[in-house]
């Protein structure tokens, strides 16, 4: 087995095998698949464990290493339940952590994989490779180990513990750095070694060993000065940092440079390859670009890959991506940075493959062999008699062929030399998995930083600095696409009366855009077009179609269903169009287009999509399923709620769910996806539908993912329906905004929109819209204070509910009716009806509407003084919301603990209580109810006595409630007055 087999974590044993993660962030996979590990308290435990190579941990032990001096008072209750979600979380593999002698520990055996471990058995081999001689592999198995770390060790989970081992563990990162850099320097890597070494001596300034290994990196690339200038600047900062001296190796390394030591001259263990036959030495390279920008990491890869071609090796790199990503260019800087590696000579060809003539490989191998001075009666016809030839003159010799613009990797490979020492390097619109032996490379687009720095070499810093905003609307509109990018420069460049304003107002018309992005005989279209020619009858129909999805990747499901044909049929087009680099593979079973490639199947799809209809009934298909799957989705949410009987009825069956948390992973994953697809669809038939799949997906609103996208679709879709006279459509669009408003603390406009919704509902004879409406207008009276007029709207609503079987609305009537009664202070009452609101979802099946009833009666309970009763109904509807996903009420859930903890006289547990959920409704949930949990912060630090943040939140809390004008807000003035707050 080569050093290479085994540096990828727990892929012996099976796609399925289970993996843990410590040197970064503390992950877990089953497979490719990730596991996720809960909040970082239960990522805490499950490193403290993972790295103590399954010894067991007792409880106390690991409260410490969590908590450190300073633990919750219920530690041991809360080590219990994070050790349980844990299990939860592993699921079939749970037996790995295992309770003994009162505490824990996790024995992962063969089952499961530890990257910290597989790094330490990769730098044993390594130490034994380098004591036996060999200083290639070391170095491989050294670097192997070090690409486990990603990023800083235990990131972000707390306790001494993790910052112990995040002390130690980047210790450990850095001594096999030094191991591998010191191996680097063994082999004559000095040049490549600098600037790796000068960043790192940057950031650990202090380390004597890197400064050491620089100074002989420096010395032995024959630059002499600045390795005794690094010796200076070490001696002086040790001195002024620590007062000490440098150590002895590095003075004793000093001295052997000033007497220029022969024995520190790099000694190669291998002669230069003899040439026994004079061949012409050729310098085809074409020139590099003087604006070369960015790219830093793909020129580097590129530039690693070449330099293995020394010795025993003979390295091919093929890079693909779409026209226009830069290839040809990024070739060319690479080649002629590596040019001194391969001193007989670098051939270069067009092999134009993204045209309708690719080039014929016996000509260009011909080309090659007159290159290397074979005259044209030695040259023998035949490509196989003439690729031998070429291969024999390139025996012991170091060429480099640039192979660009290759069709596929026929063409390619007659044409790659054949011996070590050797390279070819390959650029493509395709990306060549059947080229044996290429390390592969996949081009994307530049970055936001490294395409305003392309536009601003080109256009001139002068004009970019004093509109950079609008420069930044120019790179974007081009989608970070190089020629793009060069072309929109040009076009600036040439019209001195143009700002740069003027060229993104031009490139924001999206229809027009790639017209817009011309300049010469460069076209943007034009490099697109030669692509898309190359594809057959289905491949061009599926990447018009593809084009026509609105939002930001599509799924192979989704796909499946836009374009009408078999999943496997869908699957095998879609990866064929990855392999042109016309779509791009986001995920396993997920495509996204570049932004222009977007735009350009569309133009397709508009020009050369027969019948015209087909692009519409595509769009149809797309909505009927997700739809249908959202309806699926909702009607596990919510059994036995009528809202899935009044639906628009679809063709497609829509996905399937194995049970909620699936159901709900959809909801999410996909939400940017449908939420495009529905605001897209505003008229005839599908203007229902995109309605309705907003209402499917509802539980989307109070979770805060994507909510400004919902609320963006609602509003077409509202003014869409108004425009049409569709009273369904936009009592339903209504009712959609209302609970958007409700969930933002808008009450004023929340009410503004129930209201309009139930008289277009009553108009419509849509009994879900004017239900909804009575529903949603108790609970805005409810948030605003009018508790007799919300009791009057829910029990109207109720009675709807009721007779309509919608067993899971009616519910929710009840669970807001109890809120009304807690507020006007009838206790029992509010136990009663929070009571049957939860008999009804008990009935049922656990939902997660039933955190909803919950969540009532614990408001009741507490408002009753049963607070023990209020926080075990409040912690369970905790637990549904977060599994759910829904954050506002996760956040107002803490909100309320608080209120019982701080009922109970536990002031300090209210207190974090209410940071949490401050936290959490930052983000998601309106100032209205951000100010209620400062508030009750306030009253927390001020019962434990810190007066000082107590003021502060109170403050904080007033400015909110009075900007939205909020009754709330004389309370929080009566308190401050109270407590004589100015």
């Amino acid at each position: 087995m080569g050093a290479g087999d085994d540096t990828r974590v727990g892929t012996e044993h099976g796609e399925q095998k289970l993996r843990f993660a410590v040197l970064g962030p503390v992950r877990a996979w089953r497979g490719d698949q990730p596991v996720g590990m809960g909040s970082p308290q239960q990522k805490a435990l499950l490193a403290a464990l993972l790295l103590r190579g399954g010894h067991t941990a007792t409880a106390e032990e690991l409260i410490d290493s969590i908590w450190g001096e300073e633990p919750p008072e219920r530690a041991k209750a809360a080590l219990r339940t994070y050790a349980s979600r844990i299990r939860k979380a592993l699921g079939a593999d749970a037996d790995i952590l295992v309770s003994e002698s009162g505490g824990y520990a996790i024995r992962t055996g063969p089952e499961a994989a530890l990257d910290v471990e597989t790094a330490h058995e990769l730098a044993v081999r390594a130490e034994k490779a380098a004591t036996g001689g060999d200083r290639a592999q070391a170095r491989e198995l050294y670097g192997a180990a070090l690409k486990h770390w990603d990023g800083e060790p235990l990131a972000h989970v707390p306790g001494p513990f993790a910052e112990h081992q995040r002390v130690r563990l980047e210790e450990w990162r850095l001594s096999l750095l030094e191991l591998r850099l010191d191996l680097d320097l063994q082999v004559g890597c000095h040049a490549e070694a600098v600037s790796e070494l000068t960043a790192l001596t940057a950031a650990h300034p202090l380390r004597e060993r890197l400064r050491e290994l620089l100074m002989l990196a420096l010395y032995r690339s024959g630059r002499q000065a600045e390795a005794l200038a690094v010796y200076a600047d070490t001696r002086r900062l040790l001195a002024d940092e620590l007062g000490v001296d440098p150590r002895p190796e590095l003075s004793e390394l000093q001295q052997r440079i000033l007497e220029a030591d022969e024995d520190l001259t790099f000694q190669s263990d291998s002669s230069s390859p003899s040439s026994a036959t004079t061949v012409t030495r050729p310098a085809q390279l074409p020139a590099t670009v003087a604006d070369f920008t960015g790219r830093a990491s793909f020129v580097a890869e590129l530039g690693d890959q070449l330099a293995q071609a020394e010795g025993t090796v003979m390295a091919v790199s093929a890079v693909a991506g779409i026209g226009g990503v830069g290839k040809t260019t990024l070739a060319i800087h690479v080649a002629h940075a590596a040019a001194d590696r391969f001193p007989d000579g670098q051939l270069y060809v067009d092999l134009q493959g993204a045209g309708a003539s690719p080039a014929d490989p016996e000509t260009v191998l011909g080309s090659f062999l007159r290159a290397l001075g074979v005259a044209d009666s030695a040259i023998p016809s035949g490509i196989e008699d003439r690729a031998a030839l070429f291969r024999s003159l390139l025996a012991g010799r170091r060429v480099l062929a640039l192979l660009d613009n290759a069709r596929d990797a026929a063409q390619v490979r007659p044409l790659l030399p054949g011996t070590a020492g050797c390279a070819a390097l390959v650029t493509s619109r395709m990306r060549m998995v059947d080229l044996a032996g290429a390390h592969l490379v996949d081009l994307d687009v530049m970055s936001p930083e490294e395409a305003i720095a392309l536009f601003t070499r080109i256009v001139g810093e002068e004009r970019v600095l004093s509109e950079r905003e609008a420069a930044m609307d120019v790179v974007a509109a081009c989608g970070f696409l190089p020629l793009a990018i060069r072309i929109a420069a040009a076009r600036l460049s040439a019209r001195r009366t143009w700002t740069v304003s003027v060229l993104a107002a031009k490139l924001g018309d999206e229809r027009r855009r790639l017209d817009e992005l011309q300049a010469g005989d460069q076209a943007v279209k034009a490099t697109f077009e030669l692509g898309y020619g190359q594809l057959d009858r289905e491949q061009a129909r599926a990447f018009r179609l593809l084009g026509l999805a609105e939002g930001p990747d599509i799924s192979l499901d989704a796909a499946t269903a836009l374009l009408d044909r078999a999943p496997e049929q869908t699957e095998d087009l879609l990866e064929s169009l990855v392999d042109t680099s016309l779509l791009e593979s986001a995920a396993p079973r997920r495509y996204r287009f570049h932004d222009l490639v977007r735009l350009f199947a569309r133009a397709c799809a508009e020009r050369d999509e027969q019948p015209p209809s087909e692009c519409e009934a595509a769009l149809g298909r797309l909505l009927d399923f997700y739809l249908a799957t959202a309806r699926n989705a909702h009607a596990l949410e919510r059994p036995e709620e009528r809202l899935v009987d009044h639906l628009e009825p679809t063709d497609h069956e829509g996905l399937a769910f194995t049970g909620q948390e699936q159901a709900i992973d959809w909801l999410f994953a996909e939400s940017a996806c449908f939420l495009a697809c529905a605001h897209q669809s505003w008229h005839g038939a599908a203007l229902d539908k995109a309605v309705d799949l907003l209402m499917a997906a509802g539980a989307l609103a109070e979770s805060g993912v994507n909510i400004r996208q919902y609320q963006q679709a609602a509003e077409a879709l509202k003014a869409a329906a108004h425009a049409h006279d569709n009273a369904r459509a936009e009592a339903r669009a209504r009712s959609i905004l209302t609970g958007l408003h409700l969930t933002t603390g808008d009450f004023d406009a929340a009410d503004a929109e129930a209201r309009e919704a139930g008289l277009l509902g009553t108009a419509a004879g849509d009994p879900i819209s004017r239900s909804y409406a009575l529903n949603d207008r108790g609970i805005v009276a409810n948030y605003q204070g009018r508790y007799h007029e919300a009791k009057q709207h829910l029990g109207q609503a109720l009675d709807a509910f009721l007779a309509q079987d919608n067993k899971i609305a009616a519910a929710s009537a009840l669970g807001n009716l109890s809120r009304a009664s807690t507020w006007l202070g009838d206790t029992a009452e509010a136990l009663e009806l929070a009571g049957r609101a939860v008999a009804i979802h008990s009935r049922v099946g656990v939902s997660m509407r039933r955190a909803n009833a919950l969540y009532a009666f614990g408001i009741a309970l507490t408002e009753a003084n049963r607070l023990t009763e209020a926080e075990v109904h409040l912690g369970e509807a905790l637990h549904i919301f977060q599994q759910s996903r829904q954050r506002l009420w996760e956040g107002m859930v803490y909100f309320r603990l608080g209120q019982v903890h701080l009922a109970a006289q536990q002031p300090a547990q209210a207190a974090m209580l209410a940071e949490q959920s401050i936290a959490i409704l930052r983000s998601v949930g309106g100032p209205w109810r951000r100010a209620h949990a400062l508030t009750l912060l306030g009253r927390a630090l001020d019962a434990i006595g810190h007066q000082r943040r107590a003021h502060a939140c109170w403050r904080e809390a007033l400015e909110q409630y009075e900007a939205l004008g909020a009754s709330e807000a004389a309370a929080v003035r009566e308190l401050m007055s109270a407590k004589d707050v100015a």
